[in-house]
């Protein structure tokens, strides 16, 4: 099969590998039929993820079909459209009873990490009962794709974890595809004005577009004050930061509010 392969950083190659086989009887193998690039490849590929050796395949987004089921696994067969999810979770841990499971004791970031992951024409998935989800037949698969990883990061990272409540100021640094996933879903709770802030302004038109109240181009004046002006130099109730950078980090700092919740939602 083709994959996409890390060979260090800023060298990928587009190879031929065995398709995976099954190892242990709760894993699935899935033929990709779309995957996606996360901001987390790109920070690999920048060498940031030591966590990543020479010869893995990359990915951890995608849709695909069911090929075989280990002999444990009772929730899927063989044809069944399913989505992919960016965390491997035995469902049985400690941890993974808490709900935190990106923290399960034997999964957690497993796939396009320390496994081969979905930039290939095949993938294993491990613990495939609770890392797959079931999709209809007519479910656009492009759209899908959108549940696997970029969509849930927003919610659970960013609002979730940000505690955004009715009538906040909320801060998003960032307008790629995290942080407009995080635009998407804060509006869920009401704020009362969401700042997207970001150095590109055709970006920053599809923020105000998807509900932005105010956006604000990094590159065009210095981004605290006039976030600090906004407010009335009061701060920000919540400030996600989603590009992964010191640069962007410190601007929510220097505007969150005393008592607020800052919160960065990139993987790696």
């Amino acid at each position: 099969m083709k994959a996409l392969v890390y060979h260090g950083p800023k060298t990928i190659a587009l190879e031929d590998r065995p398709k995976p086989t099954i190892i242990e009887e709760t894993d699935a193998i899935v033929r990709i039929t779309i995957t996606t690039i996360c901001g987390t490849d790109l920070h690999i590929l920048r060498g940031d993820a030591p966590t990543i050796t020479d010869g893995r395949i990359l990915g951890h987004e995608g849709v695909g079909i069911v090929e075989e089921t280990g002999a444990s696994v009772t929730g899927f067969s063989k044809g069944d459209k399913v989505l992919i999810s960016l965390i491997s979770s035995c469902g049985r841990c400690s941890l993974c009873r808490k709900g935190v499971f990106s923290h399960c004791s034997y999964g957690g970031w497993l796939l396009g990490n320390s496994i081969d992951g979905t930039q290939a024409e095949y993938v294993r998935i491990p613990f495939a009962d609770t890392g797959l989800y079931l999709l209809p037949p007519e479910v656009d698969d492009e759209a899908a794709v959108m549940l696997s990883c970029v969509l849930p990061t927003g919610l659970e990272c960013g609002a979730l974890s940000g505690k955004v409540e009715p009538g906040e100021t909320v801060a998003i640094v960032g307008a790629g595809p995290v942080g407009l996933a995080a635009l998407l879903t804060v509006q869920l709770y009401s704020p009362a004005a969401i700042v997207l802030v970001d150095s590109d302004d055709n970006r920053l038109e599809v923020a105000r577009s998807l509900g932005a109240t105010q956006i604000i181009n990094s590159l065009k004046g210095n981004t605290v004050e006039r976030v600090m002006e906004m407010t009335n130099n009061a701060g920000v109730d919540v400030a996600i930061e989603a590009v992964g950078i010191p640069e962007t980090f410190d601007i929510c700092q220097a505007i969150i509010a005393p008592g607020g919740h800052l919160r960065q939602i990139i993987i790696s």
